[in-house]
């Protein structure tokens, strides 16, 4: 048996930590690393591994670079699949990075093909015809067509990765897929006889259509999606474990929520723990850029005023946060992620045993300067968003969720499935 069944590498860490939320729930031991490990690690056997990058809008050559080192890694310790994961709405720019990694792997092992399944049917993301829908929403008319960084300007994946991959892409019909098996194989067949490397988009509507994505391409080594497929992926190889080994979610110690999304679904959080009377405080970046606060008195007010748990957060409505940009989008931005940092290492050092973050550039700022390498990981708030165990201190239950994941008691909830009875 392979030390290591799934080898996936990701390209930011609430990703990635949703990666692994999706091989824990498949019955897989798994875990999750800050970067490729610098020594060797006690695993389980037929772990899944999952390795966090911040590859999503590096420069390419680097993108790429740091990725191979990854699958280098993962490939030596005997990982039987390996799996490029990126965000369930294919951020990406036309230049790269998925393209250009995703055909790196390719030609380094010398795998004919691979698939494209950036779906995830439980969050509203999926795969019709070729094209990203997101809750119902074709990707480029959705809130991605003007995301700063990685604007969407189409919805059909084979031309998303045209300008950035090197090889064609093929469409596999979603009725073949589903109802004769032989005619997708030959179909596959057929494609591998003509070209030397290519790429197939299946669509993937409904959960279950990963299970059937995961049985036509069984002697595929190197998939490519979102978190979604690696379920399906997993239950694969979880009939061969030794059983699902999950750490506790619970632990004992104080609590400290930070929150810097301002995603609807986080902002409707926000107000509902503050309605069900738990403490908060809202950081004022204009007030703190003025020298009016400083991150030391937000860190005495929570000594001040917590008892169990205790939410610090800056997210707010787009209005406020476009009068607090004129200072400088960059300026404030930095300096929110400084803040949200120094409080996470503050309460770590203070003995806090829990710590959960809201929003994908705050997560970063937080692992960046609690400086864990790696996690155990246990099972899920919400789905995407795992209890992480830090390797090196059984006592500390972190907890990532990107921007518009959870439910609206997810503070609430977090606070409670974590904490010690």
């Amino acid at each position: 048996m392979n030390k290591i069944s799934i080898g996936c590498v990701a390209d930011d860490f609430s990703g990635a930590s949703d990666a692994a939320s999706f091989l824990v729930k498949s019955g897989l031991p798994t875990y999750l690393f800050n970067g490729v490990p610098e020594e060797n690690i006690a695993l389980e056997e037929n772990a899944a591994v999952v390795v966090a990058l911040k590859t999503r809008t590096e420069e390419k050559d680097m993108a790429v670079k740091e990725s191979m080192e990854a699958f280098d890694w993962l490939n030596s310790q005997g990982a039987e699949i390996l799996y490029s994961k990126y965000c369930s709405t294919f951020d990406s720019t036309k230049e790269g990075n998925i393209g250009p990694i995703i055909d790196a792997v390719l030609e380094k092992y010398n795998y004919p093909s691979t698939v494209l399944c950036p779906a995830l049917p439980v969050n509203g993301r999926v795969v019709k015809g070729g094209n990203l829908f997101i809750n119902g929403v074709p990707l480029h008319e959705t809130h991605m067509k003007d995301h700063p960084l990685t604007p969407m300007w189409d919805s059909d994946l084979s031309e998303l990765i045209k300008p950035q991959g090197k090889y064609k892409a093929f469409k596999l019909d979603y009725e073949i897929m589903k109802n004769d098996k032989s005619k997708a194989k030959s179909f596959l067949d057929e494609l591998k006889s003509e070209n030397d490397h290519f790429y197939v988009i299946p669509d993937y509507i409904e959960d279950n259509d990963g299970k059937d994505i995961v049985e036509l391409f069984d002697d595929m080594k190197f998939m490519t999606g979102g978190s979604g497929l690696l379920y399906h992926l997993g239950n694969q190889f979880s009939k061969e474990s030794k059983g699902k080994i999950v750490p506790s979610m619970k632990t004992t110690g104080k609590a400290i929520l930070l929150a810097g999304s301002c995603s609807k679904a986080t902002l409707e959080q926000i107000t509902d723990y503050q309605e069900k009377g738990h403490k908060s405080y809202k950081i004022d970046p204009e007030a703190m850029l003025d020298g009016k606060v400083q991150k030391e008195d937000v860190w005495n007010w929570v000594l001040e005023n917590n008892d169990d748990s205790v939410l610090i957060y800056s997210s707010d409505n787009p209005e406020n946060v476009n009068r607090a940009q004129k200072h400088g989008k960059e300026k404030v931005s930095q300096m929110l992620e400084d803040t949200t940092a120094y409080l996470a290492k503050k309460a770590f050092d203070n003995e806090f045993t829990r710590i959960i973050v809201a929003g994908g550039e705050t997560s970063g700022a937080v692992t960046k300067t609690l400086g864990f390498a790696g996690y155990q990981i246990g099972e899920s708030i919400a789905p995407g968003v795992p209890v992480m165990v830090p390797l090196s201190d059984q006592t500390v239950r972190l907890v990532l969720k990107s921007g518009n994941f959870g439910q609206k008691d997810f503070f609430e909830l977090a606070v409670s499935l974590t904490g010690d009875e």
